[in-house]
Parts: C-alpha cells; structure tokens; sequence
C-alpha cells in the first residue's frame, strides 16, 4: 500500500495481509473473494435497513406533519381550518406508537372521526426516547401538549386514549380553557379502582424493580423491556396459540396481511425517558395522586374538580390494562355537571376500544357525534 494513496481499498487490504509465501495467483483470488464478501455484506446490511423501514408501524389515513417538536409530531388529518375547534387525538405514549389511533382501514379511529363529521383532525405522534431524552418529565411532555393545542388555535376537543387520557386530563384540569370537550377512553384515572393486573403489580412490585430495568436501560425504559413484560400477562396467547394460528392460516393472504400488519405495529414499542417513567409508575399507579388531587404538574396541584368541560368516559369490559372503573370513576372528581357527562362499558378488551373494528362501527359514531353536539 502506498503512502502516496492513503486510502485504503479493500483489494489493497486483501493482498497485504497473506502470507508472503502464499502463490500471487492465491492472493488474486483471496482479494476477488474479499471485495465479493465485502459487497454481499453491504447489500445485507442495506436490506436490513430497508427492511426494518417497512415493518416500522405505519399511519394508515393521508396526513401531513403540522409541527416537529422533540418529544412528537403532530399530525393533520382532514382539512386544517375547516373547524373552529379542531379535535385533537392524545395517543397514549406508553410504549406503543400512535398508530393505534390510525392502524388500519376499517379498523381505524381517525377514519371514523372522519366519516362522522369531524373535518379537522390532529393527533399527537410521540417519538421514541432517545438517550439525550431519558431526563424528561411529565412537565416535559404536558408543555409539549400544550404547546400543540396553541398551534391548533388555542382550544380542541381532546380525545385522550388510554395512557394519553390521564396527561388530557391533566391539561384539561391545569388549562380548563384550552378544552372545549374531553373524551377518555381506557385512561387511567382513578388507578385504585378496580382490581386488573397493572394495578396490582405496580402495588405489589417495589420501586427498586423499575428502578433497576431504568438502569438496564442507561437511564430509558426500554421498548422491549415493556414488550416482555406485555406478553408475559398472556403467555399462552403470544408463545403458543399465534404459532398454532399462523401455521393454520398460513396459504390465506387476508390473514398474513391481517397478522403482519398487527407485528409491525406490536412487536416495534417506543422507548421511554426513565424519569418519566418512574415518575409515573410512583406517583400515578402506585400512590394514584391524580384522583387524589396531588399530583404536581407544570407548578401546581393538578385538581379534577377543575374539569368543568363535557366529558365522555369509554371503558371496556374485558379490558385488563385499565379496567372500566378506573375511567368511569373520573365523573366522581370533575365539576362537569352530571348532565354534561356520558359514561359507557362496551364489550371486549383494551385494545379493541381504539382500533376494533367492532367498536369503531358501532359505538365511536356516537361519541364523534356527541363531541360534535358540544
């Protein structure tokens, strides 16, 4: 290798590194077979990539990015300014990506908001952790909430699902005049009510055990952390019966699209920053300071008596995630008039209240026609 070309090639590296007794011919050869390897192995490595591109969950309604901020984007759906008050979808941000509020055709919340008069649509996008992020706070991320809604006007007909239920209920308490109506739906509220598995591990479990995953982690919960952790509540349904099911159904293409559309969604969870976390895992599930009117958010005691907004409360019977009295037991602290409140119990489980195609037909028209109605 000359010192008059410094850079190295991979036929030059090949050649100067056999052994001088070996025949040129060999070394030809060798150095052929190298730069071959050398390009099959870029061209793994470049399909890798583009592999995991595709399976990244995937919006499926057209939208356009409004806003860019650290922790999310926020997303357009619809036609921007065609409503006074635009309705803005708080996904939860609890390891899976908001996708759940926009996973599928037929199967997607969004959509039915669209379909059901709702001409502006927003929804928060949250954004994986990064190892810079693993310091921010619930204050972080209720400023960024904050800071979304003022970009769609100022006021929005919130719609909180799930782990984004309890930061809606937050804002609308801490800013009853940025929300014109607030829905909540599987948000964990009340988190004493009740008696599902979140509930009694995050009591039976000491705040070393999250403490030590957050230090696993370099300070993030880590995605595939919580992704065990959800398996592990049904490991009967994700190590055996998904197996049996695929080799089943493996020559019917409508069930491999279904399955691997479910995959990209569920099997890629969002890494969250470790102080957010144990914030919430403590003060939240373990000590249920946002019923009890002590939970400090952006300077001051969040107090749900400061809810005086409609308010819509949609929990699922079977649901083990959050079960129905922890959202339904929110009309116990509000100030809404009981007039002003709807509150109802649909069937099946957790997931099914935001992307089952059962639910979406036959129970969120009504709720996009009630918000409307406001």
């Amino acid at each position: 290798m000359s010192s008059k070309n410094p850079v190295a090639k991979a036929s030059d590296f090949s050649l100067t590194c056999v052994p001088a007794f070996w025949p040129v011919a060999m070394a030809a050869q060798l150095a052929e077979a190298g730069e071959a390897f050398y390009a099959r192995n870029i061209k793994f490595v470049e399909e890798e990539i583009r592999i995991k591109a595709e399976l990244r969950p995937k919006l499926a309604t057209p939208n356009t990015a409004r806003l860019e901020l650290r922790t999310m984007t926020l997303r357009d759906y619809g036609q921007p300014g065609s409503a006074s008050i635009p309705t803005l979808v708080n996904a939860p941000y609890a390891g899976h990506t908001a996708v759940i509020a926009d996973y599928d055709k037929g199967q997607s919340l969004i959509e039915t908001l669209l379909a059901n008069g709702h001409s502006h649509v927003a929804l928060t996008d949250w954004k994986s952790a990064s190892a810079d992020m693993k310091d921010l706070d619930v204050d972080d991320y209720l400023a960024q909430l904050l800071t979304a809604i003022d970009d769609l006007g100022g006021k929005v007909n919130l719609v909180g699902l799930c782990q984004g239920g309890w930061t809606s209920a937050m804002l609308a308490a801490r800013f009853p005049d940025k929300v014109h109506s607030l829905t909540l739906a599987g948000a964990p509220i009340d988190t004493d009510a009740g008696n599902g598995p979140i509930k009694r591990m995050a009591h039976a479990s000491p705040m070393s055990f999250y403490e030590e995953l957050v230090e696993l982690g370099d300070g993030l919960m880590l995605g595939k952390f919580m992704l065990q952790d959800w398996k592990n509540m049904h490991p009967v349904d994700h190590y055996v019966k998904d197996h049996i099911d695929l080799y089943e159904n493996i020559d019917d293409p409508a069930y491999i699209r279904k399955e691997e559309t479910f995959k990209s969604w569920y099997e890629h969870p969002l890494d969250l920053p470790g102080r957010w976390y144990l914030c919430v895992i403590e003060q939240l599930f373990k000590e249920n300071r946002l019923a009890k009117g002590e939970f400090v958010a952006l300077g001051r005691a969040i107090n749900l008596k400061a809810i005086t907004c409609p308010l819509y409360l949609l929990g699922g019977e079977s649901d083990d995630i959050t079960t129905p009295e922890q959202v339904l037991g929110a009309a116990r602290y509000v100030s809404t008039p009981r007039e002003r409140i709807m509150s109802k119990t649909v069937p099946g489980g957790h997931i099914g209240l935001f992307m089952g195609s059962r639910t979406l037909k036959e129970h969120w028209p009504e709720i996009a026609h009630w918000i409307i109605a406001q």
